[in-house]
């Protein structure tokens, strides 16, 4: 029997929406005896199936074997509805398997990927929920970051691939053209305030002389790195590839602009998802799956509020310290030092080098370090790179992006410049400890580079493990003492304040339904953050429901659960243990996770 079904997620890496493979494939009717291998066949069809998670991944290069990219994913419904019933298929597999004659490692993969099974089909019915096109992910925005960050060209032939896949994502807008429609008949349509920024956003990209468009940018600059290639060949490919751009991309991206001009005169402004079908229940599902825990909205939202108390405190005292006039209150001096120059670098492009010099002068100083409570740390570095320039305007503040397999792209720190107002010198460690060192990349880097792990577990994604390390990780480089200037210690507390907030601010706007001014307004008056970002990261959460939720969550199970190891263990607990436990078995929600630290308590204590 031949397969080619597969499953996608979305994931969400700091800031950065990328499409990753899915847990559930095609496989034969009959399963493979060794489960390792089941595993692996899920993962390997699922991956193959994917031409972009190929290309994201270099899964092939890694194999040592040669590949052509080519080719876009599939997009349309029918391979989707193909998917779907593959995927329950699978769970009937695996469900096949006796878990009693498995050992530990196989039982605890067996457990994650009927978790993320359960997951993904608890959300089916809302399949079509998700917006299919925003200002921050979907395939207007996806793919020239795809396109740019990702496609590599090392010879003629991957340029003669690229030019491919300008020419192929007519198809792509097609599918995805087609799901808009049945989500404007559903009501399931863009807020009216998103919508514009769309539009406006895909009308400059489209504006562009095809020269100038990133598009062809990143494609020239690749291709000018090629040695041994003619003059005549270089030039054939640029205009091959102006060609494919100016008759086969701009149309498309002009068609679905059309199509969203049109939409934007129905759209309303409400800005929850509260207003889709039967969407009470669909933001907690969402939740849910965010989060990996029952709470409900009203919990979260309640948990917000005390957090956002604790931490304003926290900060009140360091800046009294400093010689601030408490009684002005946390807004009024907040604001101020938001406004104080001399936080920030100078607003032109010598200022903008310097923050990403500084960026990596930190991220030394921290992987100095780092051995003092890991025992084990990537091999692959991580660079600081700027958020490419088209997509800046509406991207948050920063994210990252996993290292390819095959070793040809390193882990990614991306840091917005769009608003310098945005990048506080003092805020500065802190998003650099999340999104790379010990953050971000330490999680990703060192389960793509376990050994004994199954392949899916590499790449499963839990955004309240992932999210939550990462703003563990901002706590634990305070405890290194990297954190000792106040200013730069309220730089931390105002990150986990801004993720404090979110709570508040996620359900108000999709349980309690908030205005999004509502919103806005309540974000800015206790971060103190630049507008810039607190309007981006709202209108952020109007589109990702539920997803910020998972950040804080995360965190706090995790501090909790180092709290109960260190109370049971004494003087047995060991921080580089603890974080063994945390990092060495990949991603997982967080009652499993929890699971495993109980294990590693026991342990201990023989």
């Amino acid at each position: 029997m031949s397969c080619h079904a597969r499953s996608k997620n979305k994931i969400i890496i700091g800031f950065m929406t990328i499409v990753m493979i899915g847990l559930t494939a095609c496989t034969e009717d009959k399963p493979p005896v060794k489960i390792n291998d089941f595993f692996q066949q899920v993962f390997e069809e699922s991956l193959m199936d994917s031409p972009e998670s190929l290309t994201y991944t270099r899964f092939m290069e890694q194999q040592g074997k040669p590949w052509r990219h080519n080719k876009l994913d599939d997009l349309s419904l029918a391979h989707e509805e193909k998917n779907m019933a593959r995927d329950h298929h699978n769970y009937d597999l695996l469900k096949g398997y006796d878990v009693n004659t498995l050992d530990g490692g196989e039982r605890l993969s067996a457990r994650l990927m009927n978790w993320q099974m359960e997951n993904d089909f608890a959300l089916e019915k809302y399949r079509f929920h998700g917006y299919s096109i925003t200002q921050l992910d979907g395939l207007m925005n996806d793919y020239p970051l795809f396109m740019n960050g990702y496609h590599q060209i090392n010879s003629v032939a991957d340029a003669e691939d690229y030019i491919a896949r300008l020419q192929g994502v007519k198809q792509q807008f097609d599918d995805v053209l087609s799901r808009l429609k049945i989500q404007q008949e559903k009501g399931i349509i863009l807020p009216k305030s998103l919508l514009g920024k769309v539009i406006e956003a895909n009308k400059a990209f489209t504006a562009q002389d095809v020269r100038d468009n990133i598009l062809f940018k990143s494609f020239a600059k690749k291709v000018a790195g090629l040695k041994a290639i003619e003059d005549q060949v270089r030039t054939g490919l640029y205009d091959q590839a102006e060609q494919a751009i100016s008759q086969t991309v701009y149309p498309a991206y002009d068609k679905a602009i059309a199509f969203l001009v049109e939409q934007e005169k129905i759209a309303s402004e409400d800005a929850g998802v509260w207003k889709l079908p039967d969407g009470d229940n669909y933001y907690q599902a969402k939740i849910r799956a965010s989060t990996t825990t029952n709470m409900t909205a009203a919990e979260i939202h309640d948990l917000g509020l005390s957090e956002v108390a604790r931490i304003q405190g926290e900060i009140m005292t360091i800046l009294g310290k400093e010689g601030y006039d408490l009684a002005r209150g946390f807004e009024v001096l907040i604001q101020e030092m938001a406004e104080d120059d001399s936080f920030y670098y100078s607003d032109d492009d010598e200022g903008r080098a310097q923050i990403l010099k500084d960026y990596a002068t930190i991220i030394e100083e921290v992987n100095a370090r780092v051995a003092d409570v890991f025992n084990v740390v990537p091999e692959m570095g991580v660079e600081v790179r700027r958020v490419p320039e088209f997509s800046e305007k509406s991207a948050p503040g920063a994210y990252y992006s996993g290292p390819a397999l095959d070793g040809s792209r390193p882990g990614i720190f991306w840091a917005n410049l769009y608003d310098i107002k945005a990048t506080p010198k003092y805020g500065m460690r802190t998003l650099a400890y999340h999104e790379a060192v010990p953050g971000h990349h330490f999680q990703i880097a060192i389960a793509q580079e376990l050994k004994d792990l199954p392949m899916f577990r590499k790449f499963s994604f839990y955004t309240a493990y992932t999210e939550g390390w990462a703003l563990y990780s901002e706590r634990l480089a305070k405890e290194l003492g990297l954190q000792e200037d106040s200013f730069d210690d309220i730089g931390r507390l105002q990150a986990e304040l801004f993720r404090a907030v979110r709570l508040v601010v996620d359900t108000g706007l999709h349980y309690k339904r908030w205005t999004r001014e509502e919103a806005i307004d309540y974000m800015a008056r206790n971060t103190g953050y630049a507008m810039s970002d607190v309007v981006a990261e709202i209108e952020r959460y109007m589109v990702w429901p539920a997803q910020a939720l998972a950040y804080k969550v995360g965190m706090l199970k995790i501090l909790e659960l180092r709290e109960t190891a260190k109370a049971a263990l004494g003087e047995n607990f060991d921080l580089r243990a603890f974080h063994d436990v945390m990092l060495t078995n990949g991603a997982m929600p967080l009652d499993i996770l929890e699971e495993q630290v109980t294990d590693y308590i026991a342990k201990g204590k023989k």
